[in-house]
C-alpha cells in the first residue's frame, strides 16, 4: 500500500458565516494541501464529522473527488459505536474512487478487547474497500491494544492503523510484529518522525492543513535518511502544536487557516470558536513560524 506512505491530510470542513459548508474554501484548501499531501482523509474527526449531516458528508466526499487535481488517494471516515449502523453506512456510501475507509474504535461504550476485535472484523468483512483502523483512546475511552491490532492485521481487508494512543511502546510492538505490508500511521503530528523511525509509514495530520510543505519535507528527509533535517522541520511546529487542541480540534487549526486566508475560523456547536486569548497566542506563534 505504497499509496498511503507519507502524509494524509485530515481535511477540515470549512463553513460560511451561516455555518453552511463552504465549498469555495474547500476547493482553496484542496489546492493548498496538494503542495504536500500524499492522500486526503475526508470526514475524520478534524472534519467535524459528528456535526456534519449524512447528506453533507456525501456532497463533501463527491466534491473532494471532483476537485482532486493531483488524483491523490482518498480515505473516507466511516465509524461509530453502533456496529450495525456502520455496516449500513458502508452499504449506502458511494465508495467509487475511495481507496480505503478509516474507522474509529467504538467510543463511549468502552467495549472489551474481544468486542473491539469483533466490531472491526465485521466492518472489514463488509467493506468493499480496505479498512484502516483508528485508535484514539483519549476520545473513545478505550485502547486498541497492540495484540488486537496485530490480530486484526491478519485480516486481508485490514491494511493499517492510525495510532493516536501516544504510546510509543505500543507502536514499537506493532511495528515489530506487523505483517510486511501493514501500515502503521501516526495520528499525532509530533510523533510522525518517531513513528517513521521505527518502520511506520507516515502521518494522518491536522497541521498539514495549513503546513503541507513542512510534512512533505519531513517525509523527504526521512527517505534520504537525514533525521536531523527532518527533526528541524518538526521543531518549526512544536510550539504551535499544543495550542491546536487547547480548546478542541479543529478550533485551533481552523484559526490558523483563517490567518492564511483559506477559510473562516467558524465551527459548529458544541465547539465554539477560539477564545480571544487563544487567537492571540496562535497569531504570535504563527508569525514566528513564518519568519
Amino acid at each position: 500500500m505504497k499509496k498511503f506512505y507519507g502524509t494524509g491530510v485530515a481535511l477540515i470542513t470549512p463553513f460560511t458565516e451561516s455555518l453552511e459548508v463552504d465549498y469555495k474554501a474547500l476547493k482553496k484548501l484542496l489546492s493548498h494541501t496538494a503542495k504536500g499531501a500524499d492522500y486526503y482523509v475526508v470526514m475524520g474527526t478534524t472534519g467535524e464529522s459528528p456535526t456534519v449531516t449524512s447528506e453533507e458528508k456525501k456532497k463533501i466526499l463527491q466534491f473532494v473527488k471532483d476537485n482532486n487535481s493531483k488524483n491523490l488517494p482518498i480515505v473516507y471516515g466511516i465509524g461509530g459505536n453502533n456496529t450495525e449502523e456502520i455496516l449500513e453506512a458502508i452499504r449506502e456510501a458511494d465508495l467509487k474512487g475511495v481507496d480505503a475507509i478509516l474507522s474509529v474504535s467504538p467510543y463511549y461504550n468502552k467495549p472489551s478487547q474481544e468486542g473491539i476485535y469483533q466490531h472491526f472484523k465485521k466492518i472489514a468483512d463488509a467493506s468493499p474497500v480496505p479498512v484502516i483502523l483508528y485508535n484514539i483512546p483519549g476520545r473513545t475511552g478505550s485502547n486498541v491494544t497492540a495484540e488486537i491490532t496485530l490480530r486484526l492485521a491478519a485480516h486481508k481487508n485490514v491494511i493499517g492503523i492510525k495510532e493516536s494512543s501516544g504510546n510509543l511502546e505500543q507502536c514499537i510492538k506493532i511495528a515489530k510484529y506487523m505483517p510486511k505490508d501493514f501500515l502503521l500511521i501516526s495520528g499525532d503530528d509530533m510523533l510522525a518522525l518517531p513513528v517513521y523511525s521505527i518502520g511506520g509509514q507516515g502521518i494522518i495530520s491536522v497541521l498539514a492543513n495549513p503546513f503541507p510543505v513542512v510534512f512533505r519535507k519531513i517525509k523527504e528527509y526521512v527517505q534520504a535518511g537525514n533525521y536531523t533535517k527532518a527533526a528541524q522541520e518538526v521543531y518549526k511546529l512544536s510550539d504551535l502544536n499544543g495550542a491546536m487542541y487547547e480548546e478542541g480540534n479543529p478550533i485551533g487549526v481552523k484559526y490558523v487557516l483563517s490567518l492564511l486566508g483559506i477559510c473562516t475560523p467558524l465551527v459548529r456547536l458544541p465547539h465554539a470558536p477560539a477564545s480571544e486569548g487563544l487567537r492571540k497566542r496562535i497569531s504570535t506563534l504563527f508569525e514566528q513560524i513564518k519568519k
